[in-house]
């Protein structure tokens, strides 16, 4: 991180300092001077003298022309490195280093988890609106006939042109493919080929996920035209599994906030307000009916925040469980791909269909997971954080959980690492994937 400014205002200070030269005036000087220039000789250091009102001696004066011009010289190196933005880094991040003997490895079922529960399949109700049904009834419809998968896909379609003006979650429509998704899709179930529970079933993607002849812009300015000619693995699997993509939803820019290049994406519920970050568009045009689910991604809460402020279910996988392949990363030991959807169930499914180990994504594990599942509660633990106070609605999950059996334990979190060593963690290794914009200071 420090090394990738332009130059870094710090090394310069730090290694004057250490010189023992001048003044923190004369100091400064000489810092703001380096940010302006790639050499650093005797006459910046006069010009720097003449600033703090002090004279040096020769010796001092190339003393502290050679420290600085040192840091110059190594901030020039660093940037000559190519670091594209697939560019894996050289260490990689594995949580399973860590033993223990209780941890449940592999493919090995909990013991909490029983057989499968049975699919049970779901009838539309006469006169609920389409756009707020679940997977499993739009799949019943589909596969009776009720409803083509073409239907459904115009119908999420124009809700996102109806809608788009006042939640700005949309960045690009992919009609033309998904539209073309769903003819396959109704054609195959018509000839008894059947791809599982997302067949025909409409999805949009975080615009971060990147899908061959779309462009993928990461929310941000810089990007809004570049098109990356691979289709992320997670895209293929979903495509995989008879899904059909109907549109590249907004993200904060370069995956933080809920501000894009289009304007901030809004909370249908209430649109005065944002729909949080950085999964913006997914979020609320999954609260908003605009398609079934949508993937989102979650680096420090960007999964979690906007399916809270929206008021939707979504799934925050353990980091390594779905490929982050063909995705943009802002912090390779903390990124992960998950479901946004508008009940628990549809998560289940779509998690089912994403997950698993991936040659293009090293940390990708293959692990056990079957869906439906029926879980014996009363063998499970839940921990409740010590000292941190709940919301209403937290307390009342805890206590709808707890009736169905499980058992709530106090449990209290470590503390031999203080909490922003997390976010110091994403701003190095995001610094070092953006480089190229943070050495250029392009804003």
């Amino acid at each position: 991180d420090d090394a990738l400014t332009t130059p870094n205002r710090r090394q310069v200070l730090r290694v004057l300092a250490a010189t023992g030269i001048g003044t923190a005036a004369f100091r400064r000087a000489v810092a703001q001077s380096a940010e302006r220039t790639t050499r650093i000789d005797a006459d910046s250091i006069r010009d720097a003298e003449w600033v703090a009102g002090i004279q040096l001696t020769d010796e001092e004066r190339k003393t502290a022309a050679v420290s600085v011009q040192g840091v110059l010289k190594k901030c020039e190196q660093m940037r000559a490195v190519a670091v594209e933005y697939d560019t894996l880094p050289a260490i990689r991040f594995d949580p399973e280093m860590f033993e223990s003997q209780n941890r449940v490895r592999g493919n090995e079922r909990p013991e909490w988890l029983s057989q499968s529960a049975p699919a049970t399949p779901e009838k539309l109700i006469p006169g609920e609106p389409l756009s707020f049904r679940s997977i499993r009834e739009l799949g019943t419809a589909l596969r009776s006939g009720d409803i083509s998968s073409v239907q459904l896909t115009r119908h999420c379609l124009e809700r996102l042109t109806q809608l788009d003006s006042v939640l700005k979650c949309v960045i690009t429509l992919t009609e033309e493919l998904a539209l073309r998704q769903a003819e396959q899709a109704d054609r195959e179930l018509a000839s008894g080929k059947d791809r599982g529970p997302l067949h025909g079933i409409p999805w949009g993607a975080k615009d971060l996920i990147a899908v061959a002849d779309y462009p993928t812009t990461w929310g941000a300015p810089q990007f809004q035209t570049r098109v990356i000619e691979q289709t992320a693995t997670v895209a293929r699997k979903l495509n995989e599994a008879g899904a059909v993509l109907v549109a590249k939803l907004s993200l904060g820019a370069l995956a933080m906030g809920d501000r894009w290049f289009g304007g901030q994406t809004r909370n249908p519920w209430n649109p005065d307000q944002g729909s949080s970050g950085s999964s913006a568009g997914s979020a609320a045009a999954v609260a908003a009916g605009v398609v079934p689910f949508a993937m989102g991604s979650e680096t420090l809460g960007s999964i979690v925040s906007p399916s809270r402020r929206c008021g939707i279910a979504a799934l925050r996988p353990t980091f390594g469980r779905v490929s982050r392949k063909g995705c943009m990363a802002l912090s390779w030991t903390m990124d992960k791909i998950g479901p946004l959807a508008r009940h628990i169930d549809d998560c289940g499914l779509v998690f089912d269909a994403i997950h698993g180990a991936d040659d293009g994504d090293p940390t990708s594990v293959d692990r056990w997971f079957q869906w439906p599942m029926k879980a014996d509660l009363t063998k499970l633990k839940i921990g409740q954080v010590d000292g941190v106070p709940l919301k209403e609605a937290d307390q009342a999950i805890l206590t709808h959980l707890e009736e169905l059996g499980a058992n709530i334990v106090s449990i209290s979190l470590p503390d031999e690492f203080p909490e922003w060593a997390i976010s110091l963690m994403l701003d190095a290794e995001a610094a070092t994937i953006f480089h190229e914009l943070v050495a250029t200071n392009n804003t």
